[in-house]
């Protein structure tokens, strides 16, 4: 049974909301409903806005976006004409949001919503200097492969980076939309996002969530798109960590 929206959700839809939660997704038709509901169930306390990015669905996906807005003014769809990838998803929609603060996860069920509120407290307590809180899965249920590849991954970009983070593969993250807004935008972004975000001078904070198994579909990601790719990118996001400069203003006139 699909849960009814929230008063707080429905409010966000006449009110701009603080809290804009933001999906890019391609070919998840028969997660979009049980998703939502969780999201509505998570977020009753505080109006929020809802968008999905359809990036490129060759399936039902959009028919059953349409549908979920029907009951739901605070949801809200954008289309890619062709698919552009996670990472330009996110931009589309950090784009377009109204929030001041954007809740990003993966469309596929792997995400459990319950732990965004707790994520959104732990940036309030840490108030403007804290620009990003990143899940730490536990209990992954990815294959044994899939995980010891994700254990080499984080070790060499820990130790490249230094973003003080044990696993920016977790796709539940609560960031300052201004702060996603500065960061160079290209395919993979979000798999470096700590990383950037502190080269922006921000503060990263964590939060322990429980991995669940994929619902329903195919994973988007295999070995080639993974390893080899994430290295260049790697690389190219120390370059740009070395070559930045934050200044800190100390007089203004």
């Amino acid at each position: 049974m699909t849960a009814s929206p929230s008063s707080a959700s429905l409010s966000s839809a006449t009110v701009a909301p603080r809290l804009s939660v933001v999906i890019a997704v391609k070919n998840e038709a028969d997660n979009i409903a049980p998703l939502v509901a969780e999201i509505d169930a998570a977020l009753a306390a505080e109006p929020f806005e809802l968008i999905f990015v359809d990036d490129g669905s060759t399936d039902a996906t959009l028919a059953e976006l349409r549908k979920a807005a029907e009951t739901r003014p605070y949801l809200r769809i954008l289309v890619h004409e062709a698919s552009c990838g996670k990472s330009a998803g996110v931009d589309t929609g950090a784009q377009a949001a109204k929030g001041d603060i954007l809740l990003l996860l993966d469309g596929d069920g792997q995400n459990d919503p319950a732990y965004l509120p707790a994520m959104v407290a732990a940036m309030d307590e840490g108030g403007a200097r804290v620009g990003l809180v990143q899940g730490e899965r536990q209990g992954r249920k990815d294959t044994r492969f899939k995980r010891v590849q994700s254990r080499v991954a984080n070790k060499v970009r820990a130790a490249l980076l230094n973003d003080g983070t044990r696993d920016t593969g977790c796709g539940l993250k609560v960031v300052r939309r201004e702060v996603h807004l500065r960061l160079p935008m290209f395919d993979g972004l979000h798999r470096f996002m700590p990383a950037l975000v502190k080269r922006e001078g921000y503060e990263i904070r964590t939060v322990k969530v429980v991995d669940r198994p994929r619902w329903h579909g195919e994973s988007k990601y295999g070995f080639w798109n993974r390893a080899f790719v994430g290295v260049g990118d790697m690389f190219g996001v120390w370059w740009l960590i070395r070559r930045r400069k934050v200044p800190h203003v100390v007089e203004r006139g």
